[in-house]
């Protein structure tokens, strides 16, 4: 009798759905502000250390539906994207999907003088330029999170500098909020 393969079977194929996490820090900034800039998708790579040469295609912005291009690297590898827009709320929410693979959501919420930044990562579907197994996929998903650590805190920072509140910024806290293995 063959053998059945279940989610928790290590023989399985990987669960794309089980491949998320969030990130977030406290910026002395408002809501607003912290949109502007991160929908201003040219200027990522002032804080990312994955992205860079982001741009808007000619007349699209900061709303659902719009696209943009740039370039990412991952170790010694680069590669072009086209991302779309899939959720814009001033103030508020800033989502946008890359070659229909990966979702990034930025969320704003005001704290007290600032703002919780969350920066989430969900990969949609598999396809092979990610890799075919479960270390390819692990390897990729903590380079992410380690690389969105820096992103928020390079941003926290960046925000200080120009004038927030000193001392409390650049503190990030994880939320996998799913595993490799779904939990």
């Amino acid at each position: 009798m063959p053998h059945a393969l279940s989610p928790a079977d290590p023989a399985a194929p990987p669960d794309a759905a089980a491949y998320a996490f969030t990130r977030r820090t406290w910026v002395p900034a408002a809501p607003a502000a912290l949109f502007d800039l991160i929908s201003d998708v040219s200027m990522i790579s002032t804080w990312s250390p994955s992205a860079h040469d982001v741009a808007y295609d000619d007349g699209d912005g900061p709303w659902p539906g719009a696209h943009f291009r740039g370039r990412n690297r991952r170790g010694e590898r680069e590669w072009g994207s086209r991302s779309r827009v899939v959720e814009s709320l001033p103030g508020s929410v800033f989502a946008f999907d890359v070659d229909d693979i990966v979702r990034w959501r930025w969320t704003f919420r005001a704290d007290g003088t600032g703002t919780v930044v969350e920066q989430s990562w969900q990969l949609l579907r598999l396809d092979p330029v990610l890799g075919g197994t479960r270390q390819d996929l692990d390897a990729l998903r903590d380079h992410m999170a380690t690389s969105v650590e820096d992103t928020l805190l390079a941003l926290a920072r960046w925000i200080a500098e120009r004038g927030g509140t000193a001392g409390t910024a650049g503190t990030a806290d994880a939320d996998d909020t799913a595993g490799t293995d779904g939990t």
